[in-house]
């Protein structure tokens, strides 16, 4: 089925499915991003401790073109095993890189760190294997659930329940942009202790509360708030277009995406945070001028992305019994004003 428009999510680029699957008794889930076939992949790291499998290959130095699955998981090293899940599933599909009549598949994987929040945390190994299956059978070109859904059950920030997160543009003559992701930062998407969020320029309907900025705002001079241990963290991202896109201009759209950290979280890319910016182009609509149109496109990627970490936030639950972490938006802004 064609995805309907306007969606405001990733699956508004057509062919693209998102499934989720998570497990309140570790705290902690896995989403998978689906591609069509011939999509171009790339891969942007910027944090400093990131925990990936594939994005050698998917670098400018690799041979593969194509990623047939994006992992995005919690469990930090231990949710690396989701990638697992997800391939023997594509493998009983019949799908992979072709090597004579064997098929190999891609599977590019970004974790964060959600170890700390409660749970039980025993074999976990195998709970990413079976949440990674559960997410592929889950996966829809349709809707699906953001806030404490996926990759972004058990993600925090430093004062507030994380999320998962997306948004979408429609840009000129066809063009589509838009992202997805797991936001567990090291930093406030929150504004010092107001519920505004720092991107609030680029909101759009009321997706985050619309709320605008704050009425009187000053930098604090203070350090910014942290979470406890700086390594506890992590953003995780994956945007997407319709445009054809080698990987070179691929990797290009990654790396202008992750502004749009910068543009919601404060402080990012920190020395241990894992921050990595996934980039898909389903190859649809040809650029009519590659440099420039790639600028607006990755501009736009940023803004999608910015916008998708409010939502992640916005979106949260109230916080489950046992959870140990900050609480919801909800919870610690009941009456936002």
């Amino acid at each position: 089925m064609t995805p309907a428009l306007h969606r405001n999510l990733i699956t508004d680029i057509e062919g693209i499915a998102v499934g989720n699957a998570d497990d309140a008794t570790i705290c902690s889930g896995v989403t998978v991003i689906l591609p069509p076939p011939g999509s171009t992949a790339a891969v942007d790291v910027r944090g400093g401790g990131a925990g990936t499998q594939e994005t050698d290959v998917l670098s400018l130095d690799g041979s593969i073109e194509e990623a047939h699955a994006v992992v995005l998981s919690g469990g930090s090293a231990f949710g690396l095993a989701a990638a697992a899940g997800v391939r023997d599933w594509l493998a009983s599909k019949g799908i992979g890189f072709p090597v004579r009549e064997a098929r190999v598949p891609i599977v590019a994987e970004a974790i964060l760190f959600d170890l700390l929040n409660g749970g039980q945390k025993d074999a976990l190994s195998d709970a990413y294997v079976r949440l990674a299956r559960q997410a592929c059978l889950a996966a829809s070109q349709e809707g699906f659930a953001l806030g404490s859904a996926g990759a972004g059950y058990g993600a925090a920030t430093a004062n507030l329940r994380g999320g998962l997160g997306s948004a979408s543009a429609d840009l000129a003559d066809g063009l589509k942009v838009a992202a997805l992701v797991a936001a567990n930062p090291v930093g406030t998407v929150t504004m010092g202790t107001t519920p505004h969020f720092w991107a609030h320029p680029f909101e759009r309907n009321g997706e985050f509360g619309g709320l605008g900025p704050p009425a009187a705002w000053s930098a604090p001079v203070s350090p910014p708030l942290l979470k406890i241990r700086v390594g506890e963290s992590t953003t995780i991202a994956v945007v997407a277009t319709n445009a054809v896109l080698d990987k070179r201009a691929a990797r290009r759209l990654a790396i202008l995406a992750q502004t749009g950290l910068a543009r919601a979280i404060h402080p990012v890319h920190t020395p241990l945070d894992g921050d990595v910016v996934f980039a898909l182009a389903t190859n649809k609509i040809p650029l009519k001028e590659p440099l420039g149109d790639l600028a607006v496109l990755g501009s736009a990627a940023a803004d999608a992305l910015a916008r998708a970490i409010a939502r992640a936030v916005y979106a949260a639950a109230p916080t489950p019994t046992g959870w140990v972490g900050p609480p919801a938006y909800t919870e610690r802004f009941p009456n936002p004003a």
